[in-house]
């Protein structure tokens, strides 16, 4: 059993939901990194998305973009990443890591490398933003050889016989993109998030988690109440964004603590 599944089971348990931040490897820096991501798990987080730097990241909005842009210049890139979990690791083995990224670097490095190093550095999910499901066979299988779940994206305009195709190929969970457009690009239609997220579970037995557009406690409890996961990033990176270093770890802190409690 992967630790992404394990950790649903057990919120199921608890009839709880599952928080999952993400934020972008080398953002501010590598090392304030490993301390955001201790904090996060600190303050609630069941599993994290960490987002590998890309230049030309198509599904991000400037929030996210611009993180990517500060991770570059710290150079980070795929294999400071992976390095990043690595270091993680050594005082955490226990919350899954979700590696969210684009095929090209992953491809620019080698796709049976980077199935290599990501399980040697005991990484438990892969998001590959740009890789449909057709294309995807073969990378599916080599993550599922090595216990490395694959998780696929569904958006609003997505048609029920496409739906049916990638639920076939994921496993963890299904991450419902809950609006139309990059992240951090407007607020949550909670109806049709709701209906869309009925209609999904109607072909699959995987938890689904929503994200894009998750601002503040008010939707997290929403979307909680209508999903098995929450997911908030633009929010998280535009707090690394914004706050001094100094205030940076209290500030996510507080803001992971107000969403925990409203999902509880």
């Amino acid at each position: 059993m992967s630790k992404i599944k394990s950790v649903f089971d057990s919120l199921d348990k608890k009839q709880s939901k599952a928080l999952i931040p993400f934020i972008t490897a080398g953002d501010p820096d590598p090392e304030m990194t490993i301390e955001i991501l201790h904090t996060l798990v600190d303050a609630g987080a069941d599993m994290i998305e960490l987002g590998i730097p890309f230049t030309d990241p198509m599904a991000d909005g400037p929030v996210i973009q611009r993180a990517s842009e500060r991770a570059i210049a710290n150079n980070v890139g795929i294999k400071k990443t992976i390095e990043i979990v690595k270091e993680f690791r050594q005082k955490n083995k226990h919350t899954p890591i979700i590696l969210m990224g684009y095929a090209n670097p992953m491809e620019a490095i080698g796709i049976d490398l980077f199935i290599q190093l990501i399980h040697e550095a005991h990484v438990d999910g892969v998001i590959t933003v740009d890789y449909p499901p057709e294309e995807a066979k073969s990378f599916v299988e080599k993550l599922k050889e090595k216990n490395i779940d694959t998780i696929f994206l569904l958006s609003p305009t997505t048609e029920d016989k496409r739906i049916k195709l990638i639920i076939e190929q994921a496993t963890g969970f299904i991450y419902y993109v809950s609006l139309k457009g990059v992240t951090g690009s407007a607020n949550i239609d909670i109806d049709q998030v709701t209906e869309r997220v009925r209609n999904i579970k109607r072909y699959t037995k995987l938890p689904i988690g929503v994200g894009f557009g998750v601002r503040d406690a008010k939707t997290a409890k929403e979307v909680a109440l209508i999903s098995d996961a929450v997911v908030i990033g633009s929010r998280i990176v535009q707090e690394i964004e914004n706050s001094s270093r100094a205030d940076l770890i209290s500030n996510i802190k507080k803001l992971m603590t107000e969403m925990k409690q409203a999902i509880a």
